[in-house]
């Protein structure tokens, strides 16, 4: 699996041809799907939850990029990968033991991601990052899509490649979320980005038109990657 990926949020499909679309993400080239996942108390919207994941599960063969934007995750971990999660993106804010938490997830043979909230300094990963797959930093507030980009998320992204190559977990993805598209993906991908997801961006219009726009960006870091 290539390094540099797009991973469509599904958040803002048409949920009415949810399976159509998903189709259309993969003939396109995607292999990551982003599924938001939403509680309405860490967050103040509620979106979808094992039961969705679990239908799109048997019709695809996606890689599946769960992001937990719940309180006390792990009281559901077990029943994600039941559902077909192949990783977990947990929030820093969220769990009471972090360090625990990741390890469980690993433990269920998932991969692990950690989110933090554009208010979240990086550093209070530092002493997590060798349990973790991926990094996500989010590029607006969560909890609702279509929102702006933050400008200051460049410097988080920058500080958080810094950060990974100091303590010896160059490996670690970088996810970024939030408000990107056309305009803002460049500025993400040279900061430091590996994983972009794009919601709006994807599915406002021409899917596979909107995929190809994405691609053409980040293809060119997966060949210097390649070298």
């Amino acid at each position: 699996m290539q390094r540099y990926q797009l991973s469509p949020s599904i958040l803002a499909a048409d949920f009415n041809r949810l399976g159509e679309q998903i189709r259309k993400i993969e003939q396109a080239g995607c292999q990551w799907l982003h599924i938001d996942v939403m509680d309405g108390t860490f967050v103040p919207s509620i979106s979808f939850g094992m039961p969705l994941i679990k239908s799109i599960r048997e019709e695809s063969t996606l890689y599946f990029d769960v992001h937990l934007m719940i309180q006390d995750p792990e009281r559901y971990i077990q029943r994600f990968k039941e559902c077909g999660a192949d990783m977990l993106t947990i929030h820093a804010e969220a769990c009471s033991d972090l360090a625990f938490t990741l390890g469980v997830i690993h433990g269920k043979g998932m991969q692990t991601g950690v989110a933090i909230n554009p208010s979240t300094p990086v550093n209070v990963l530092e002493r997590v990052l060798d349990k973790v797959d991926m990094v996500l930093i989010m590029s607006v507030n969560p909890g609702f899509g279509g929102q702006k980009y933050i400008p200051e998320t460049a410097r988080k992204l920058q500080e958080m490649r810094r950060m990974l190559d100091a303590t010896g977990n160059s490996e670690v993805l970088i996810q970024v979320d939030g408000g990107i598209n056309e305009k803002t993906v460049d500025e993400v991908l040279e900061a430091g980005a590996n994983i972009i997801v794009a919601g709006s961006a994807v599915f406002g219009g021409d899917i596979e038109k909107n995929i190809r726009m994405f691609q053409d960006h980040i293809d060119p870091y997966n060949s210097r990657d390649d070298r």
